[in-house]
């Protein structure tokens, strides 16, 4: 399911559904809401990621405040129950007073040859952490290893000994192909700082965290649990990564990253390649935790070839400011052609869908 791979487009919902749309929250779990405007985006990647090309959603404001919808086509309709949340709660909840005035970030290399790779790098805007997706389907360990060599050096061009590499399986590997797997780039990395999601199951996570020295990280676990503290076992993971929108909102995010860090696990803030409305939820979550030991997953913006705000999010010195956002008038369009019908009637059902299994 995705639009046009090459235009990007943000087209308005029209009146008569923006009603019906707002009617689905009087008979569900979900507090009843006016919703002023729906705006469904589609936008185009600059490469191939999470075997996607295009990246859509929903954006819904209320007053000044916007939220956003934004599953993943492989979520069904109870897993994308707490994305729903995480919008209602965006146009409900006030946002948290920040304890920082900007968040460090890391730049997400995707799946691409060592030359882009390294371009990917150098245009990052000072990021000194970077994250190389790894295992990615008709790929090869030796391809990975050669990815992660050239951001190694890379950053080692720009920054001395002064950075970080971690590396996204996105829970691909089996036990002994996540062990032999993190030997190799951890050597390529120079040490690495942690590898996210190297196997899908809480068990092959324990068990593979007794045998690396490299620090694991869970995210695709913890965000398919209905209780994702209660239902992790305590010694499978070393680093949460934490996401707004599939975990239920910011207020939800910071609770969550609170009894973490109880249990003694880091917490990274990142971005499940949200519209820069998303991007900026994330920015206040991340700058509102007492602790931020990690560079924060928030630069996924340099991902899309465009986004949908007036100002567009860049990286200054490796770190992004907190800010409002403004969705860009400019850019909205009328649903007056074929695909952009299309557009909106497969988002306003995914919503109806959700509204569906969450009805009182």
């Amino acid at each position: 399911m995705v639009g046009n791979i090459n235009t990007p487009m943000l087209v308005e919902v029209s009146k008569p559904e923006l009603s019906e749309l707002s009617s689905l929250f009087d008979h569900s779990e979900f507090p009843p809401i006016e919703i002023d405007q729906a705006l469904v985006y589609s936008l185009p990647l600059v490469n191939r990621f999470r075997r996607i090309i295009v990246r859509e959603g929903v954006l819904l404001r209320r007053g000044d405040c916007w939220g956003e919808f934004a599953p993943f086509w492989d979520y069904g309709p109870h897993e994308s129950k707490r994305w729903l949340w995480a919008t209602v709660n965006a146009l409900t909840e006030p946002l948290p007073d920040p304890v920082r005035q900007s968040v460090p970030v890391n730049v997400t290399v995707p799946v691409v040859s060592p030359a882009r790779a390294t371009q990917i790098v150098e245009q990052s805007g000072g990021c000194r952490t970077a994250k190389v997706k790894v295992a990615d389907r008709g790929t090869e360990l030796a391809d990975d290893v050669e990815r992660v060599k050239a951001v190694r050096a890379a950053l080692e061009k720009h920054f001395g000994e002064d950075y970080q590499i971690r590396v996204d399986a996105n829970g691909a590997w089996n036990l002994e192909e996540a062990k032999t797997a993190i030997a190799a780039l951890n050597e390529a990395a120079g040490g690495l700082e942690y590898v996210e999601q190297p196997c899908k199951s809480a068990e092959e996570l324990s068990e593979l965290r007794k045998t690396v020295s490299v620090p694991i990280a869970v995210d695709e676990l913890i965000r398919r649990f209905p209780n994702p503290l209660a239902e992790l076992p305590e010694d499978c993971a070393d680093v949460m990564v934490v996401k707004i929108q599939p975990l239920g909102g910011v207020q939800a995010v910071l609770d969550l990253a609170q009894e973490a860090n109880k249990r003694g696990m880091e917490v990274v803030v990142s971005s499940a390649v949200d519209s820069a409305i998303g991007i900026g939820l994330g920015v206040r979550a991340a700058a509102a935790l007492p602790q931020l030991p990690h560079a924060c997953g928030l630069a996924t913006s340099q991902l899309l070839k465009s986004d949908i705000s007036r100002e567009s999010w860049q990286v200054k010195g490796g770190c992004l400011e907190v800010r409002a956002v403004e969705v860009n008038p400019d850019l909205i369009q009328v649903a007056d052609t074929e695909p952009r019908r299309d557009l909106v009637k497969r988002w306003s059902q995914r919503i109806r869908d959700v509204a569906e299994v969450a009805t009182r």
